[in-house]
Order: structure tokens, then C-alpha cells, then sequence
């Protein structure tokens, strides 16, 4: 589904991403890494958003590296941001709106609804009345509206309660019954195992290591080496 070959991004004299290659089918992949590593870059740089000095970011072997993010999203990628990044001046119905499924699509509004309760009950509130939670619930609904072939998530569990990280990870569970494939950057080692069978490691801008999810969840040595935490840790 996506293969992103020998990418490099370069912000000035700063060397980013320096040969990231992976490749992802219809199972979810997860990606970890400590601060800075280059993982949010990665995620602009396969949405368009960051321009790539050198390499290639494909999906399901079509060419989207220097395509503009809207023409890559048309192309079935959608991408929730670290941050949320929700419109203050719409309610939550608006920001749903803003999405027009296509005929027959699996995910609606009404699904959005019955997944996320909780943005039913708040449906009229604006983007600045919610909860980081409920912020949240709302940028994943808006990129599952799009009923993408690819969805591609940065640290979606950050600042969220262990109870809706809970409801997260089924829902993310979930997408490949949908034809949705995933790729979930993620700080927290437990929402990435949890989800993906398989965990990408990024170190300084490279993929260090790929790994069953079972390895890693289960080795503190490596855990300590690549990401100076334990899996009780964040």
C-alpha cells in the first residue's frame, strides 16, 4: 500500500530524514522513536506538506512525492495531525460536514456517532469547547470520513485519558476490516503494540530496527536502547 524509498528532507544545514525507507501493506505499522527523531517530519513529508530533498513516497506503487497535499489526499491518504489542529469557529457537526463521504461509503456521520458517543453528545459545541479527548476523537472521525485507503497518525493517544486510549486502540483495530491501512506514529509503546503486529524504530532520521510488535513489547534492553523507556513507561 505505501512504500516510502531512500527519502531525505533537509530543512537548511539540518539533515532530517536521512534515507528513511519502509513499506507498509494492509496490517497496521506502527512507528516509534523518541523526540525529535523525524517521525512528525515523515508524516508531513508523505501528506505533501514537507518538501523531500531526494527519495520517493509512493502509494499502492502510484508516485506522490511532489504532489500537493490536497492531490495526495484525493488519492485516499489522510493524515490526523499531532495537535489536532480543529477549527475553533465550528461545532463539531460543521467539522463533520466539512467531509462529503462517498456513496456507500462505510464510514458516515451516523457511524462517527455511534463510535464516538461522545461526539454526538457534544455535536453542537465548538472546537475550543472541547476536551483534548474529545479533540481528539474529532480529528481521527474527520480522516476516517474521508474513508481513505491510508490513514496516517501522529501520536493520536497524546494527553488522553487510559480509558479513551482504551477505546482508541479498538477502533484503530478495526480499520483494516474497512480496507483502511494504517500507519500510527506513536510515543506510547503500548497503544503501538497493541495495535500493529509490527514496529518500526527511528533513530536520528533512519529506521533503525523493524521488529514483530511482540519483540519489542517484551525486551527492555531494547526498549531502554532505542527509546530510553520500559513498556510501563511513556
Amino acid at each position: 500500500m505505501l512504500a516510502v524509498r531512500d527519502l531525505h528532507v533537509r530543512f537548511g544545514q539540518a539533515h532530517i530524514l536521512q534515507g528513511v525507507s519502509l513499506t507498509l501493506g494492509d496490517k497496521p505499522l506502527a512507528l516509534v522513536g523518541r523526540n525529535g527523531m523525524g517521525k512528525t517530519t515523515l508524516c508531513g513529508t508523505i501528506m505533501g506538506l514537507v518538501a523531500a530533498a531526494d527519495g520517493e513516497v509512493a502509494l499502492g506503487g502510484e508516485r506522490l512525492t511532489g504532489l500537493a497535499p490536497y492531490r495526495i489526499a484525493r488519492r485516499g491518504v489522510a493524515l490526523v495531525p499531532q495537535g489536532r489542529r480543529t477549527f475553533p469557529s465550528l461545532s463539531v457537526h460543521e467539522h463533520l460536514k466539512l467531509i462529503a463521504p462517498p456513496r456507500g461509503a462505510r464510514w458516515t456521520i451516523e457511524r462517527v456517532y455511534d463510535t464516538f458517543p461522545r461526539l454526538a453528545e457534544r455535536r453542537r459545541n465548538g472546537g475550543t469547547q472541547l476536551s483534548g479527548g474529545e479533540q481528539q476523537m474529532l480529528a481521527i472521525s474527520r480522516a476516517l470520513l474521508m474513508n481513505p485507503r491510508l490513514v496516517v497518525m501522529d501520536e493520536p493517544s497524546e494527553g488522553l485519558a487510559p480509558v479513551i486510549v482504551d477505546h482508541l486502540i479498538e477502533v484503530l483495530r478495526r480499520l483494516p476490516e474497512d480496507g483502511i491501512s494504517l500507519l500510527l506514529v506513536e510515543q506510547n509503546l503500548r497503544v503501538a503494540t497493541a495495535v500493529a503486529e509490527e514496529v518500526a524504530i527511528m533513530v536520528t532520521g533512519r529506521i533503525a530496527a523493524t521488529m514483530p510488535a511482540a519483540t519489542i513489547a517484551n525486551d527492555v534492553d531494547i526498549q531502554r536502547r532505542y527509546l530510553g523507556v520500559s513498556a510501563g513507561g511513556h
